[in-house]
This record gives C-alpha cells, structure tokens and sequence, in this order.
C-alpha cells in the first residue's frame, strides 16, 4: 500500500478499532491460477500481541480454504468510512484556484499466514464470538444457542474456518491531512451538511485534526 507518512496510522488500537467496527473484509489470496478475493467478515482476537489473530469461516464449497498457498500471507483489506471531497469545499478556491477532486478514506490491511479450523467445537466458538459482537448492538440479540442443536451441527459441517495471526498491520487515514487548516474545516462543513452516515463518519476523522 501506498502510505505516504502524513496518513499513515501506527496506533494499533486504533487500527483494531477499524476491524471491529467494520469486519467485513476483502480478503486476497495467492491461488494457483493468481490472485483471488473474497469478502469474508472477520473477528479479530487481541492475542497474541501485538496485532492479534482474525478468525472467520466459508462454504466448504469455497475453494478458498483449499487453493491458497499456505507458505505466503495473504492480505485482509478492511475499509472504514470513505467520501468524496469536491475542491468547493475548500475556501482556498477562491484564493487560487489551486485545488483539484480527492478521495478521504480510512483503511487498515492485514497480513499473516492463513490456516485451516476443520474442528466444529473451534467452528462453534467463532460463531458465538462473531455473533455475539455483532448482535450487541441490538435490544433482543439473537445467539447460536437460539437455533435449534441439530440445524446448527449441519450448518457447522457445511463451513470451514479460517485463522490468521496477524503478522503485519498496515493503517492509511487519508483524511486531509495534507490539506492547511481552513480547508480541513471546509470539508468537515461541507460532509456534516450532507448527513449522510458515511460524510458523517468523515467528518468526525477529518475534525479530529482540529479539535471539531
């Protein structure tokens, strides 16, 4: 990835935040015949530091968990808030004229060696943990344990999980950092103006820079 060294994010906690908050990955493998991707969500374990273990499952169906090189990493790409940022934005337009289109975005990639979880007690483990995390938010969270014993069994025959320790955890929060101050605070004008829940997200990482 590309990381120029004004929108590079080191925090770990900040990037394990991202992969929390959006678990959903573009998962890239090296395949005999190249590389492949898949979206698979993700649940990320803290241990062993300092980056973690991400943990997910496929079809038994996908070849996924078969055709991968198992002595190269792959790559988890997990992508949080994006806008784009039109230069009317920016009151600098007016000054010059110097200013062009651009894309804001939030990324964490993670890489580390992918390994194979063919035992159901482990398979079950990572669908309560998975579950539970993302049914939190809501007043009557459903739970494995609501689906009945035997429907859950064949359903766990069915999937193959997947486990990587996370070896090397990359963060890039393009978010106008490059920009001077009153541009920064145009486009954290300009993205709460549209609402929407992504220009939102946006603007509280662009304000951040200036305390909004």
């Amino acid at each position: 990835m590309y990381l120029p060294k004004h929108f590079a994010e080191p925090r770990v906690d900040v990037m394990h935040a991202l992969l929390r908050a959006y678990p959903l990955a573009t998962l890239v493998t090296l395949t005999p015949d190249g590389p492949d991707a898949n979206l698979v969500p993700l649940h990320l374990s803290p241990d062993p530091a300092p980056f973690g273990t991400l943990r997910g499952h496929v079809a038994r169906a996908n070849p996924l968990w078969r055709d991968h090189a198992p002595e190269t990493d792959v790559l988890a790409i997990f992508r949080g808030p994006q806008t784009y940022v039109s230069p009317s934005w920016y009151p600098t337009k007016a000054e010059t004229g110097r200013v062009v289109p651009t894309w804001n975005y939030a990324v964490v990639h993670a890489r580390g060696r992918l390994q194979v979880v063919d035992d159901p007690a482990r398979l079950r483990a990572h669908l309560e943990a998975l579950t539970a995390q993302q049914e939190a938010r809501f007043s009557s969270p459903w739970a494995v344990s609501d689906a009945p014993a035997d429907h859950v069994d064949k359903l766990i025959g069915a999937i193959v999980g997947i486990e990587i320790v996370v070896t090397r955890l990359e963060g890039k929060w393009k978010t106008s950092q490059n920009q001077p101050r009153q541009n920064q605070a145009g486009v954290v004008s300009a993205l709460r103006a549209l609402g929407d829940d992504e220009a939102v997200r946006m603007a509280a990482l662009v304000g951040q820079h200036l305390n909004l």
